[in-house]
């Protein structure tokens, strides 16, 4: 039950925060509610004083007439002995209390200055009301001439309610100067208050409820646009190029319903010249792509004529001969990797994904990098190798990631050490290449797997060159449902990692982060290649 009322707090709080109307309904409604409440305390405060000093003054006049018959009655009394004093004293008080006048109790008390022999009991109609007269209100009726009186809190079974006691003195036949107090009840005053206090409470609410509810219903037709141009515009962020707004009328609202359809049809306008643009740059691609297979095979059978008969020429023409075979062997390199990015824009790259060890996989890689880190002095060193690390890849397109990642962290590497990570948990398997060399700033590894990206284009290249092999890397990679990042700081560290599914396609969570452990080369855990 709590869980269930939490959810539904949650759910009012989250349709608070989304809602624009109903955030200016309750608003204004809590904004009439303060109002409305501060009018009616000051009306109510206003009232109560009014009724109290109304209500006080007649208070004071009954007492007075009743303090003056009472001591005409005293004055009067043929009491000669301590049982009539105190018979006459008593019938005197039982005769002041007159619930019909508000009068519900009434004592006296013998003054503390009195010195006379004969004492009486005190007679009192309530025993409970017998603590209201306190020390300042009995030293008040002492010293002042006239009536004094004080606000009190009435104790009954049902709790405090609030009164005024009204004193004076009074001559008692042989007992001398006695109080005679008078306690005054203000219940029905009170509860004339209260009536009103409910009421203006009440008005407030329904008040707060009629303005609440109509500020939301116009503000609800009012926001009714800006939710149809919310909605057109998520539609045509999702592809909905067609989707517009419903124009009525010629108000503002209107107004900006049409500016905001003419501005859908100009970016479909524009999307639509871009998607041709696109369209037919992968066409030029792919078309120029294979047109250009024919000539480079009759090329390549040529120069390997020319490359097997080397030897029979001269040392200049035997130079011409094998730069000419390494220039065609690039070519077929670029001319492959295009390929490769055209069927990736049609869509029509598949993956043949298995079983497998990537343990194998990763040393394959190695070895063909090999003859590169020895020419450049760089060591590749191996972590994590102990046990088996199996996934369902595509060894084929595995094989053209980790050979574009390990060449780029030798080319860069400057002879220092390059790190090649492997590591797994139960969704996933990784691999981290890190190098120590040139680095790579934060700009770069923003851009690069951007297509025909280099971070220093005028930069001498041993191998490659198309600047669409680590694009290439990445869609490979999404391919399998994994990822691909890029990590560095210049001049410092470059760090790649590459984090493939268990499962083609399903959720994993990455065994390794891109940035490394430390920026210092790794401990080698492994072994060295």
């Amino acid at each position: 039950m709590r869980r269930r009322a939490r959810r539904k707090l949650a759910n009012l709080v989250d349709r608070f925060r989304r809602s624009l109307s109903l955030k200016v309904a309750v608003t204004t409604a809590l904004a009439v509610t303060l109002a409305v409440g501060l009018m009616g305390w000051y009306v109510s405060a206003e009232i109560r004083d009014g009724l109290f000093d109304n209500r006080v003054e007649q208070i004071l006049g009954d007492a007075a007439w009743r303090l003056e018959q009472t001591q005409a009655r005293l004055d009067v009394a043929n009491a000669s002995t301590l049982a009539q004093v105190q018979s006459t004293a008593a019938d005197v008080v039982r005769s002041v209390q007159d619930p019909s006048s508000g009068i519900v109790g009434a004592m006296m008390l013998r003054s503390p200055e009195e010195t006379s022999a004969v004492t009486i009991l005190e007679p009192i109609t309530n025993a409970a009301l017998r603590a209201l007269p306190t020390p300042d209100l009995r030293q008040g009726v002492a010293e002042d001439p006239g009536l004094s009186w004080q606000s009190v809190a009435i104790p009954t079974s049902e709790g405090d309610v609030p009164g005024v006691i009204v004193g004076d003195e009074v001559t008692v036949p042989l007992a001398g100067t006695h109080e005679l107090y008078m306690v005054y009840t203000l219940s029905p005053e009170q509860a004339t208050i209260d009536l009103m206090m409910r009421a203006l409470a009440i008005g407030a609410l329904v008040l707060a409820l009629l303005i609440g509810t109509s500020v939301w219903g116009i503000m609800w037709r009012a926001l009714r646009p800006v939710r149809q141009a919310s909605l057109t515009a998520e539609r045509l962020a999702a592809g909905v190029l067609d989707e517009r707004m419903a124009v009525r009328g010629n108000d503002e609202l209107a107004t900006m319903a049409r500016s905001f359809n003419e501005m859908a049809d100009s970016l479909r306008s524009q999307i639509t010249q871009l998607e041709e643009l696109s369209r037919l740059q992968q066409r030029f691609v792919s078309d120029v792509s294979h047109e250009l297979r024919t000539p480079l095979t009759t090329i390549r059978m040529a120069s390997e004529m020319l490359y097997e008969a080397r030897g029979e020429f001269d040392p200049a023409i035997r130079r011409s001969a094998e730069l000419l075979q390494a220039q065609i062997d690039r070519f077929e390199s670029m001319l492959a990797d295009l390929l490769e990015i055209s069927r990736f824009d049609a869509g029509a790259a598949t993956l043949s994904p298995e079983e497998q060890d990537m343990r194998p996989l990763v040393r394959r890689v190695l070895q063909f990098a090999v003859p590169l880190a020895d020419r450049k002095g760089t060591t590749l060193r191996l972590s994590g190798f102990e046990a088996a690390v199996t996934a369902a890849v595509d060894d084929r397109r595995v094989d053209r990631i980790l050979r574009n990642l390990v060449i780029n962290a030798i080319e860069h590497s400057n002879g220092n050490p390059v790190d090649i990570r492997l590591a797994d948990n139960e969704s996933a398997v990784a691999v981290r290449v890190v190098d120590t060399g040139t680095g790579m700033s934060p700009y770069v590894a923003a851009h690069a797997f951007d297509r025909f990206w280099r971070a220093d284009p005028a930069r001498a290249r041993t191998t490659g060159g198309t600047g669409l092999g680590l694009a290439i890397s990445l869609e490979d990679a999404r391919l399998h449902g994994g990822t691909l990042e890029a990590w560095g700081q210049e001049g410092v560290v470059a760090s790649f990692l590459l984090c493939l599914p268990k499962r083609v396609g399903e959720p994993f969570v990455p065994p390794l982060p891109v940035v490394p452990e430390r920026l210092a080369p790794l401990t080698v855990g492994g072994d060295e290649a």
